[in-house]
């Protein structure tokens, strides 16, 4: 699984949102500047976050972007899956509509079970978690192993 640069900017803003959350909108350029993202690419996502109802904006002064929701309610799956559709696919196909055969065949299981495993990382992981420094245990648990660190 590759995540796209997209992606980082996007659940980053989200977490920027997240921390800002009681001092009001942040305007774009804030998000931008707080997380060397550039601004043009970042006004892109934000949009995509507005209409998959993430984030809410407000014109004006005071105006900027806010999270529609409170961060624990929003998944770090959810900000992937609004600026990226699918956590896995192959090819750009979900799982479930390929098939194969002959000794390839029992590849659609693997494919389907490392997506089950994405979506129980990332679904079960909020930005709230994040921000806050406290990944589930499951997750931290994860990168205990010094070899989830290192590129075999």
């Amino acid at each position: 699984m590759r995540i796209s640069a997209r992606a980082d900017y996007a659940v980053r803003a989200a977490l920027q949102l997240a921390d800002a959350r009681d001092a009001g909108p942040l305007k774009a350029e804030a998000i931008a500047d707080a997380q060397d993202i550039p601004h043009k690419f970042l006004e892109g996502i934000l949009n995509d976050m507005r209409r998959g109802g993430l984030v809410v904006s407000q014109r004006g002064g005071n105006g900027g972007y806010r999270l529609a929701k409170a961060p624990d309610e929003i998944s770090i799956a959810d900000v992937i899956r609004v600026v990226d559709g699918p956590l896995v696919s192959v090819r750009g196909v979900r799982p479930p509509e390929l098939s194969y055969s002959g000794p390839a065949e029992s590849l659609l299981p693997l494919w389907v079970a490392l997506r089950a495993n994405v979506r129980q990382i990332l679904d079960g992981v909020s930005l709230a978690d994040v921000a806050s420094a406290e990944l589930p245990t499951r997750v931290s648990a994860l990168t205990e192993d010094p070899a989830s660190w290192t590129n075999p």
